[in-house]
């Protein structure tokens, strides 16, 4: 899915994020605001990945989208 349509829509698909990666706040899902590099690094930062794995989350979540 284009990012350009993820923030657009991001109060919609913030629900399937949050269940996908229910340890982010939703303060942390409100600052990200549909910015792909924000979420990787909360990503990254929440769950302790490194930058390729965090990268591979969102790429998945991406696909499934």
């Amino acid at each position: 899915m284009n990012w350009d349509r993820i923030e657009g829509n991001w109060k919609q698909l913030k629900g399937s994020m949050k269940e996908r990666w229910g340890r982010l706040t939703d303060d942390e899902f409100d600052q990200v605001a549909g910015h792909r590099d924000k979420l990787v690094g909360r990503i990254q930062e929440r769950y302790g990945y490194a930058r390729d794995e965090a990268e591979k989350q969102v790429k998945d979540w991406e696909s499934r989208t």
